[in-house]
């Protein structure tokens, strides 16, 4: 049955929200203010026809918009994406009691997304389709970087024609195309996969975290270095955004004699902060810290580079460890609520935080708040294309 309906608002992420006998339905690609009719199933509405469209509605780019489970927010105008996109942050910040206005909404989309994880099949390969575990086969994606954008489908599609079902992600590196097969099934054949990889041209090709193939080193430059990049280890989705980032972190910091990085992973702002200062950087990714400390030993013109394995999460740098002027933190999305906490009773005044949740964001600012410190120059910088993700930046000093 079709129900008509009028959409009061979008849900954080990015649904439009109406409400049906008195409950909330949420129903993906629209906007507040529009009549839409739908088909409802629980609290899960679908669009079928937009009779009055809002003003901020503006044509989807993508040819898969609509079906395709990767985007949300194509049909919104870039006055309308910004504004939602900034109460991301302000909203949970409000909602734990911190008035912080975001100072500036950066746009980082750059040249594209420089990593993405496909699904593949036997004969298909793409992502997966919206509220579903089916599999929508691609023939490009537009958001990605030119080199991924046609050859990521067409490699996964390959790849799946050889070895059936798994997840395929992929790195567009310096020295070509890193890529990484998960959810496989058991007993392939790697001597396959190695043709495959040759034929393919891949920079270098791994199955489960373990390395099948290497043609040539996948590395990026971050600052002055040129970094090995570990299988698996974290990479800023765009290299537009690692550079907002990073010149936010140096800014931040400004004169601080010594730095801690932690979480620092392969060290984007690490190998950046010692330009101007010795650098102390942890992270459990022991891969990441080998892979700085080598980056370290052959980048000149760098200050001292101390990087060390350690789980931030259990073994949080104590109050007592903490002698740096400046401490960065850049957590996953868990947070840094063990660390921040250590941080809060330390003698620490300058703390540089990104995150890239800002609900877990919001937590550890509240703890460094009420120790003391005050929050400045909160920033939004939107490197997930039209995705309801977000990045957060912001300097807390006591």
């Amino acid at each position: 049955m079709t129900i008509t309906a009028t959409i009061e608002q979008l849900g954080h992420k990015g649904e439009g929200i109406t409400q049906i006998d008195g409950k909330k339905v949420f129903v993906p690609f629209t906007l507040a203010g529009e009549t839409v009719t739908l088909t409802q199933e629980g609290e899960r509405g679908q669009l079928v026809e937009v009779l009055s469209a809002s003003p901020e509605r503006v044509a989807p780019f993508c040819p898969y918009y609509g079906t395709c489970g990767g985007c949300q927010l194509q049909h919104l105008s870039p006055q309308a994406y910004e504004a939602f996109k900034t109460s991301l942050v302000e909203t949970p910040l409000r909602h734990v009691g911190i008035e912080a206005p975001v100072s500036r909404f950066i746009i980082a989309h750059g040249a594209g997304r420089r990593r993405a994880t496909l699904h593949a099949r036997k004969d298909e390969a793409g992502y997966m389709r919206i509220r579903s575990h089916d599999l929508l086969d691609i023939e490009a994606c537009p958001i990605l970087v030119p080199a991924l954008q046609k050859r990521a489908p067409q490699i996964a599609r390959a790849i799946g024609a050889q070895i059936g079902e798994c997840d395929i992600s992929f790195s567009a590196t310096n020295t070509g195309i890193d890529v990484g097969i998960r959810k496989a099934r058991k007993g392939i054949n790697e001597s396959r996969l190695v043709a495959l990889g040759n034929e393919l041209g891949l920079a270098r090709l791994s199955l489960e975290g373990q390395m099948v193939l290497m043609r040539q080193q996948p590395s990026v430059t971050m600052g002055k270095a040129e970094v090995d990049l570990p299988i698996g280890s974290f990479l800023q989705a765009t290299a537009e955004a690692e550079t907002v980032l990073a010149d936010y972190v140096l800014n931040a910091v400004g004169k601080s004699k010594s730095i801690a990085d932690l979480f620092c992973g392969i060290g984007p702002f690490a190998l950046r902060l010692a330009e101007i200062a010795p650098v102390y950087a942890a992270d459990s990714d022991k891969p990441a810290t080998m892979a700085l400390a080598k980056a370290t030993r052959f980048t000149k013109g760098i200050k001292t580079i101390t990087s060390k394995s350690r789980d931030l999460f259990r073994d949080p740098l104590t109050r007592f460890e903490l002698t740096f002027d400046t401490v960065v933190l850049d957590p996953p999305r868990a947070g840094a609520e063990a660390q921040v906490r250590e941080i809060a009773v330390s003698k620490v005044k300058n703390v540089v935080m990104v995150a890239c949740d800002p609900r877990t964001f919001a937590r550890d600012a509240t703890i460094l708040v009420q120790a003391g410190f005050s929050l400045s120059d909160l920033i939004a910088v939107d490197q997930f294309a039209y995705s309801t993700h977000v990045e957060v930046a912001a300097t807390f000093r006591r």
